[in-house]
C-alpha cells in the first residue's frame, strides 16, 4: 500500500468518525430539546417557565403541564376559548366574548380541558397576562378557576369551582361555587390591591391546593402590577369548613347534589377556566400546572 492510500484511508476514517460524532451529538440535543421540561430552574435558583415567567411552586414530578400556542391558541385541541379570538399586532390575542341578555353581557368561558385519560387538575398554578380595553361595571371581573367540571344547569352538581378574581378597579377575592348556579358563596379574603386595570398589562395568578390531609384547601393569589415579572402575593385563604352558600336551604339541597352548605371542595375537576364578563381584553402566555404543594 501506498503512502497515498494510506493517507486516503485514514483521512476516510477521521471522516467517517466526524460523521458519527455529528450524529451523536445532533441526536442527544434533538431528544434534549423535545424531553426537556417546560419549568426549570436558573442558576439564581428562580422558577421560570417556558415563557420565562417566574412560579412560585414547581410542577409536580410527572404532573400535567398546559401552556397556550401564541402562534395558534386552539391548535392544541386542548383549549377552547368558546368565543371568537383575534390575534393583535403585538402577537397577543384580543377576546370580547358572547353577547347575552340579563347581568352578564359579552360572557368570556374559556377553558382549558382534560383529554380522556388524563389526569384531572386538582392541586395547580394557574397563570395569564391580560390587557382590559373596555370594561362594563359592576360585573367586570378577570376570574381564573377551578376544581369542577361543566357548568351547565342540566348537571348541576358537576359545575364546582373555587374562583379566585380580580376586578377591573383593582379589588381582588375568592368565591366558592358549590353547585351551578344555586351553591355559590358570598365573597371572601377581598381587598383593593391595585388601581384601574384598564389599558394596561398585568399578570394574575391563582394557586389551589389541599391541605390537612385533604380535609382543607389552600387558596392564594399573586398579582403582576407592572407586567414585570414581579409577583406580589395579594391573598391568601383557608377553607377548613363554614363557608357557607349564600342560598335559602330550599334551593340549596334542590339540585340533590348530597354535598353539605359548606362543602370544603377537595376534589378536582377536569376543566380550568379563564373567565370574564362585560370586559374586552386581550391576553396571552396562559398556562395552567400540576404543582408539588409545599404541604407534600
Amino acid at each position: 500500500m501506498t503512502k497515498r492510500s494510506s493517507y486516503l484511508i485514514g483521512r476516510k476514517n477521521v471522516i467517517i468518525v466526524g460523521i458519527i460524532i455529528a450524529v451523536i451529538v445532533s441526536s442527544y440535543y434533538f431528544v434534549w430539546s423535545i424531553t426537556k421540561p417546560s419549568f426549570f430552574v436558573t442558576n439564581s435558583g428562580k422558577l421560570l417557565d417556558k415563557f420565562g415567567i417566574l412560579g412560585i411552586y414547581p410542577t409536580k414530578s410527572g404532573g400535567r403541564e398546559w401552556f397556550i400556542s401564541m402562534a395558534d391558541p386552539k391548535s392544541d385541541g386542548i383549549f377552547n376559548p368558546k368565543s371568537n379570538i383575534t390575534k393583535q399586532p403585538d402577537g397577543s390575542w384580543q377576546i370580547s366574548g358572547r353577547p347575552n341578555i340579563g347581568k352578564y353581557d359579552y360572557e368570556v368561558r374559556m377553558n382549558v380541558n382534560t383529554p380522556p385519560g388524563a389526569e384531572e387538575w386538582k392541586n395547580i398554578e394557574i397563570t395569564g397576562y391580560a390587557r382590559v380595553v373596555s370594561a362594563e361595571p359592576p360585573y367586570n371581573s378577570l376570574v381564573w378557576y377551578a376544581r369542577g367540571g361543566r357548568h351547565d344547569s342540566s348537571i348541576p352538581c358537576e359545575g364546582t369551582s373555587l374562583k379566585g378574581g380580580i376586578k377591573v378597579n383593582g379589588v381582588v377575592s375568592w368565591a366558592k361555587e358549590i353547585w351551578h348556579t344555586g351553591g355559590y358563596t358570598d365573597k371572601r379574603a377581598e381587598a383593593q390591591v391595585t388601581n384601574s386595570l384598564i389599558g394596561r398589562w398585568i399578570g394574575w395568578k391563582i394557586v389551589i391546593y389541599n391541605i390537612d390531609n385533604n380535609n382543607a384547601v389552600k387558596m392564594e393569589s399573586y398579582l403582576d402590577d407592572k407586567a414585570n415579572n414581579k409577583w406580589i402575593k395579594v391573598t391568601d385563604l383557608i377553607d377548613n369548613g363554614g363557608w357557607y352558600s349564600n342560598s335559602p336551604d330550599s334551593v340549596f339541597y334542590s339540585a340533590n347534589c348530597g354535598k353539605p352548605k359548606d362543602y370544603v371542595i377537595t376534589n378536582g375537576g377536569p376543566i380550568i377556566t379563564f373567565r370574564s364578563d362585560n370586559i374586552v381584553w386581550d391576553f396571552k402566555n396562559l398556562s395552567v400546572r400540576e404543582i408539588q404543594s409545599p404541604t407534600n
